[in-house]
């Protein structure tokens, strides 16, 4: 079972990256496979994770992630056990989308 952290500065000063990290590293028993922690550049905004890797063995699954522009960053606890069935259904949109595209 994997854990998440999050902290966030409503009033008070920065988030201490040192008692996200301690937080965080508190849940090793939880996902000994994985952990990263993350900071928003203002400082208000602290996300961790620990990551017990049951489906996907590989780095892909690392947390926190980011989108492709590298603009939001996410944690979330839990695995898609349906993600070959939602991978073809969204192959076969894409598909019908691109087709429409090009006319």
């Amino acid at each position: 079972m994997c854990g998440i952290t999050a902290l966030f500065a409503y009033r008070s000063g920065p988030i201490e990256r040192e008692e996200l990290e301690a937080i965080t590293a508190r849940m090793i028993p939880r996902g000994p496979d994985d952990g990263g922690t993350w900071i928003s550049p203002d400082g208000r905004v602290g996300l961790g994770s620990r990551r017990l890797a049951i489906i996907d063995l590989s780095n892909e699954g690392t947390q926190p992630m980011w989108d492709v522009a590298r603009e939001l960053v996410i944690v979330f606890n839990g695995e898609i056990y349906n993600y070959a069935e939602l991978r073809a259904t969204l192959r076969s949109c894409w598909r019908s989308i691109d087709a429409t595209a090009r006319g």
